[in-house]
């Protein structure tokens, strides 16, 4: 994980262009941003704003049809599929609002998971593992499956996979849309405990007022294009 001040994502003059039939739909539109390190943003606006499209193309799920794309000062044009998946894999925890757990995995297992393909020793591995689900207080839940856990111990369930493998950042798609307002709460401080005990950036995509409320930087898109930002959540 980085530990210099330069941003964790630098977008540079993007788009991105979609064949429908014969027509081309412009999802983004020549957006340029900086996400600085060790903090929660926000990227907000309306349903076909071309949020959901400017997460694919920071979590290197997709790639720009023009501009510039850097993940800790890597532009990921230069890498190829195999190492645009490796840089993914290690570099970015992902956080959704279905969870996406493994359901025949337990806890341990789905948090587990994401270590698998690297090259640490299985001691450290369960150390890893064992440490997380700790700091988001479920050890003593770790062999239960998630349809015996409620919503919020499954967010915290994905909370942790997507930080044992300490990433450069972690994009959570609308992470409390799923959960009641207490529990979003209780998951958005775990969140901000987290990213400063971890040293760790969030990049949220979120219609949640609470959870803007929170921000330290937030981005606002509307029609592909990027028509505000500001330092906290307020517009």
């Amino acid at each position: 994980m980085a530990e210099s001040n330069q941003p964790v994502v630098r977008l540079t003059n993007v788009k991105k262009t979609y064949k429908l039939g014969s027509s081309q739909v412009q999802a983004v539109r020549g957006i340029s941003l900086a996400v600085p390190p060790r903090c929660f943003t926000m990227i907000v606006g309306p349903s076909g704003s071309g949020k959901t499209t400017l997460l694919n193309l920071i979590g290197c799920i997709d790639r720009p049809s023009s501009g510039t794309v850097e993940i800790a000062g890597q532009d990921i044009a230069r890498l190829g599929d195999n190492a645009l998946s490796d840089l993914r894999a290690r570099r970015i925890g992902f956080i959704f609002q279905s969870f996406s757990l493994i359901p025949v995995l337990s806890a341990y297992e789905n948090v587990e998971y994401p270590l698998l393909s690297t090259d640490i020793s299985a001691k450290d591995r369960r150390r890893a593992v064992l440490d997380m689900l700790d700091a988001v207080g479920l050890k003593d839940q770790r062999s239960q499956r998630p349809n015996e856990l409620s919503g919020g111990q499954k967010q915290r369930v994905a909370i942790a996979r997507a930080l044992v493998k300490q990433p450069e950042f972690v994009l959570a798609d609308e992470p409390t849309a799923n959960l009641d307002s207490g529990t979003g709460a209780s998951i958005i401080e775990l969140m901000r405990k987290m990213q400063v005990e971890k040293n760790t950036s969030f990049i949220f995509s979120t219609h949640d007022p609470q959870l803007i409320s929170h921000a330290d930087k937030t981005f606002a898109i509307r029609d592909g294009l990027l028509v505000d930002q500001s330092a906290g959540g307020k517009q």
